[in-house]
């Protein structure tokens, strides 16, 4: 069942979903994140403007994310499709456990209460953070990947983490794997591909868990906004390509404090919202 909105709180989510998609798109395609690390807190501040309830304003925010996600991360794969920066032989190995890990996450979704989602993502969203701040591809924990049995848990873990909070996958998987010694513009390109195996299940889970929930915002299908998709999906992956050519002809490093500095202003007053 959804609530109606007026006219002027249709248009505040209008403004704050095409910004979201503006600002993420441009992150992401400058810096390697997904789209997923700014559409989650700014969808959320918008939908406590137009009053949807805290219990739903997460649930709704991670599903658009993933709703928005999905094409996105579609047409930057066929963008790609020819780039031999992809590691293909990485996605074949990283695609089942990422899955897997992500299931878990949806699972994690469907029980947690918006203030349990909030604490996870500021914890997440905080850590990075600290990444984009005192972190960079200068760092290395080893040279390559593990392998076998014992590389199953880190996507795993990316896929579970990403699940839970709205993320499509580059957000955690471009920090991983330059920090076991993956060139940048080999993980950004490879990492393009997690979001679809993150975002996918995520969707489908978002609407059939919030099918029957009261109280969303109007044109939703389950806890996945459509309004949002709609208007978020396409700016966000024109700008991800605009970002990705300015990378290349500018210094980011103010950008990432920049961005940073975004992440923990938005997750604190998620924070606040949700403690006090």
């Amino acid at each position: 069942m959804h609530f109606a909105l007026a006219t002027s709180d249709l248009g505040t989510l209008a403004l704050g979903l095409a910004i979201a998609g503006v600002f993420g798109g441009l992150i992401a395609g400058t810096l390697g994140v997904d789209i997923g690390i700014v559409i989650v807190p700014v969808l959320y501040h918008v939908l406590a403007l137009v009053g949807v309830d805290e219990t739903l304003r997460m649930h709704v925010a991670i599903g658009t994310s993933f709703a928005a996600i999905v094409p996105v991360s579609l047409a930057s794969l066929l963008w790609l499709r020819k780039d031999s920066a992809v590691d293909r032989d990485l996605l074949r190995r990283w695609a089942m456990p990422m899955l897997v890990g992500a299931l878990a996450g949806c699972a994690l979704v469907s029980v947690s209460s918006g203030r349990e989602l909030v604490l996870i993502f500021a914890g997440v969203a905080l850590v990075i953070a600290l990444y984009f701040v005192f972190g960079g591809e200068k760092y290395r924990i080893a040279n390559l990947l593990p392998s076998g049995a014992v590389g199953i848990p880190m996507p795993a873990l990316i896929g579970a983490i990403s699940a839970t909070t709205g993320l499509g996958g580059g957000t955690l998987g471009v920090p991983t794997l330059t920090l076991f010694g993956v060139a940048a513009p080999r993980a950004i390109a490879t990492a393009s591909a997690f979001g679809a195996i993150i975002a996918v299940p995520g969707t489908i889970a978002a609407i059939f868990f919030g099918w029957h929930a009261s109280g969303l915002p109007p044109y939703s299908l389950g806890y996945v906004n459509l309004v949002g998709v709609v208007l978020i999906a396409p700016v966000a992956f024109a700008m991800t390509l605009a970002g990705a050519a300015l990378s290349r002809l500018a210094d980011t490093s103010r950008l990432r404090i920049g961005f940073a500095l975004f992440i923990v202003l938005m997750t604190g007053r998620m924070l606040y919202d949700a403690i006090s």
